[in-house]
């Protein structure tokens, strides 16, 4: 927090003077003159983050963790009918769980599928979970006789 203060909040107040100057010289019903006065309305949340060390400046972290549903639900709306838009969600629910575990979705999928064609018995379909999956080359041998 002391290196923010120190490194930060000098480009911050020169950030705030530079938003007032420029503002000054523009119609207030420009589109950019909307949009400092946005930011300028909200300063003092956006400083927040110079005066609590665990806020961070952006919310770069959190756009990156929806991202992928965002994109899904906007890919819904032209899915053709509810039941095509359902299916969408569970595979990229599925998809979502995967990055989670920290498990390819592709290879998982792949594999799942194939289990599940070759009669993978319903009474071990834990073992296919995202977080109980273990791909067939790394799974043990079972020993002989």
């Amino acid at each position: 927090m002391a290196a923010r203060r120190r490194r930060t909040r000098p480009l911050v107040r020169a950030l705030r003077r530079q938003l007032m100057r420029q503002a000054k010289g523009l119609s207030r019903h420009a589109d950019i003159a909307k949009a400092f006065a946005y930011g300028t309305k909200r300063w003092r949340a956006f400083n927040r983050f110079l005066y609590d060390g665990q806020l961070e400046p952006d919310n770069l972290i959190a756009e990156r963790a929806i991202r992928g549903f965002t994109v899904g639900r906007r890919n819904w709306l032209f899915s053709g009918n509810f039941a095509a838009a359902e299916r969408s969600a569970v595979v990229l629910s599925i998809i979502e769980t995967c990055k989670l575990c920290g498990v390819d979705a592709e290879a998982y999928i792949a594999d799942v599928i194939e289990r599940i064609q070759n009669d993978w018995p319903a009474s071990r379909w834990d073992e296919l979970m995202p977080w109980n999956w273990v791909r067939r080359q790394e799974m043990p041998l079972p020993l002989a006789a």
